[in-house]
């Protein structure tokens, strides 16, 4: 066994041994929920692969590479899914149907429905020891912690926030381009909003790409209460802060400062690789992205704090379905690739930013940069981001919430919302998506 720290309690299972290919694929996650259906749930035979689901776009593959080099006997045969929302939805059908994967990355927006059917995985105390999850950040372990204490996942990593800017753009504006100057000319969102005109006045080019993620989801995402209260009951509805950040997104697209280009669209990459905007989003998963979205632009682009500095965009967890095949083949590679010195080699190699807390308190860590993006100090600001943060509860409505308040500011910047009735708007798709008894909540909250 591969150790992480962790103390070995006991084994369940017998590893699978054998080089094979590994085979990546993305489908339909209702395309193969129903073939795991039509199959009548047959399971999969005890001496055959361990069976990897993921989603696309994180270059998972590159990690089962590189534990099949290290690991010349393991047998992996990796599934890319869908969208990180696809693959909850096909998990979510196949534990009913009773035949999930060996092993699952769930994203973190996603995780907390699955803590509700926390019976649906195996508690990994049974691997790790009581101290499982004890050398991680203490709100990323507890995000996948049971109220009971069964531990359901592993954190893989999380989304310190950051801005991205274009270095030259904003001196062809007349605006500081080193990266400790420009995060001083927006301590607040306002400020943020303030620069962005001056900027719009002296340029031909839009300052953020859009208002909808740039803007109200990194904002939100320092809340310490966003969608749901202590009690785990929604409160979007009534939190006042939340409305904030949604009306400085307004107040941005008003001022006329956006580009309307929706976040991850053919049009937003094509937009950036041209230089259509300035700014944009810049959690540390999203650095992988911009150098290849827009490998021209090397050297162009700088890093530097959000307002406000603290705050997560993203992360996942790697979990064991109840009744897999191969648990123990499941947890070897859990405790190989998640391990804080192989989280660190990964982001170190372009990966996400780990969600061990050891790297946060290496000296190298926080001096960490990369060339693409000139001489800036990732490290430095995406360890003050996830240090400084809050824990903030979520909930299995936590994905449903944020995609309608993003679908809104989006309809906004295109003309079909007008910004005086957006929250309003938002607040009654949330209702018409959400659950009925989530809905009839809401509905006594208006």
């Amino acid at each position: 066994m591969v150790s992480i720290g962790f103390r070995a309690r006991r084994r369940l299972g017998r590893s699978t041994r054998g080089r094979i290919a590994v085979p990546v694929r993305a489908v339909s996650a209702f395309a193969l929920a129903g073939s795991l259906l039509l199959s009548g749930c047959a399971a999969a035979p005890s001496d055959g692969p361990m069976t990897f689901w993921s989603f696309t776009g994180i270059q998972q593959g590159e990690q089962v590479e590189g534990y099949l080099e290290a690991h010349p006997g393991a047998r992996i045969e990796l599934s890319e899914v869908g969208t990180s929302a696809e693959t909850a939805d096909a998990l979510t059908a196949a534990l009913a149907a009773g035949h999930a994967p060996d092993l699952v990355l769930i994203q973190g927006d996603d995780l907390p429905r699955f803590l509700e059917a926390e019976d649906r995985f195996v508690d990994l105390r049974d691997f790790g020891g009581d101290d499982v999850g004890g050398e991680y950040l203490d709100w990323a372990r507890d995000a996948a912690t049971t109220a009971g204490g069964k531990v359901i996942g592993v954190p893989t990593d999380v989304g310190g926030m950051a801005l991205a800017y274009r270095a030259d753009l904003f001196a062809a504006a007349g605006l500081p381009t080193d990266p400790e100057e420009v995060a001083a000319l927006w301590p607040t969102w306002e400020d943020f909003v303030e620069t962005g005109i001056r900027f719009s006045a002296r340029s031909d080019v839009a300052f953020v790409d859009n208002v909808s993620t740039t803007v109200f989801i990194n904002a939100a995402n320092q809340l310490p209460v966003k969608y749901y209260g202590d009690d785990g009951e929604l409160v979007h509805t009534s939190n006042s802060g939340l409305e904030r950040a949604f009306d400085v997104a307004l107040r941005a697209h008003e001022a006329g400062i956006g580009a309307g280009a929706a976040a991850f669209t053919p049009g937003w990459s094509a937009a950036m690789a041209r230089g259509d905007f300035a700014v944009m989003p810049a959690p540390s998963w999203m650095l992988r992205v911009i150098r290849s979205t827009a490998p021209d632009t090397h050297g162009a682009w700088r890093i530097t704090s959000v307002p406000g500095v603290a705050g997560n965009w993203g992360g996942s967890y790697l979990a064991i379905p109840a009744g897999a095949q191969h648990p123990e083949a499941a947890w070897d590679y859990i405790a190989a690739t998640q391990a804080p010195r192989a989280q660190l080699e990964h982001f170190e190699s372009g990966g996400p930013l780990p969600a061990s807390r050891e790297p946060y308190l290496q000296d190298a860590f926080a001096s960490y940069g990369d060339d693409f993006f000139g001489p800036s100090r990732i490290g430095e600001v995406l360890t003050r981001s996830i240090v400084d943060m809050p824990a903030v509860r979520q909930g299995p409505a936590s994905t449903t919430v944020d995609t309608a308040f993003v679908q809104t500011l989006a309809a906004v910047e295109q003309g079909s919302i007008r910004p005086a009735t957006a929250w309003r708007s938002a607040l009654d798709a949330i209702a018409v998506a959400l659950p009925p008894s989530a809905a009839t909540d809401v509905a006594d909250d208006r």
